[in-house]
């Protein structure tokens, strides 16, 4: 299992979050699949930035980005160089520490 650390945002996760999740799952997924309400404008489908996140710890251990994922993160809020779509980043065997940025650029919310 790998442990992914979920810093503290203000509205989605106020106390952060720690998860357990077994490796090939991306980080939206397990965000989702433990109550973290990120957003995921496009169904995970990587067109659009609003499940951006950062990769504080644990990037190196990811696979790439691959060249349509970094064309959409060009349009990210807060963009960084540690910075992915979390629908497209698949979390291998070492742990991570993620942050969700504050804002995202999406105008409408998804949540239900």
């Amino acid at each position: 299992m790998t442990r992914i650390v979920f810093l503290p945002h203000e509205e989605l996760c106020p106390e952060g979050a720690v998860v357990e999740v077994e490796p090939g799952i991306t980080v939206c997924d397990a965000a989702l699949q433990n109550g973290i309400e990120i957003e995921h404008a496009c169904e995970k489908s990587c067109a659009c930035t609003t499940c951006h996140v950062i990769v504080r710890e644990g990037y190196e251990s990811m696979e790439e980005a691959d060249e349509l994922e970094d064309d959409m993160l060009d349009k990210a809020w807060g963009l960084e160089h540690e910075s992915r779509l979390s629908c497209q980043a698949v979390v291998a065997d070492e742990d991570l520490v993620v942050e969700i940025p504050r804002y995202t650029i999406n105008q409408v919310s998804e949540r239900h």
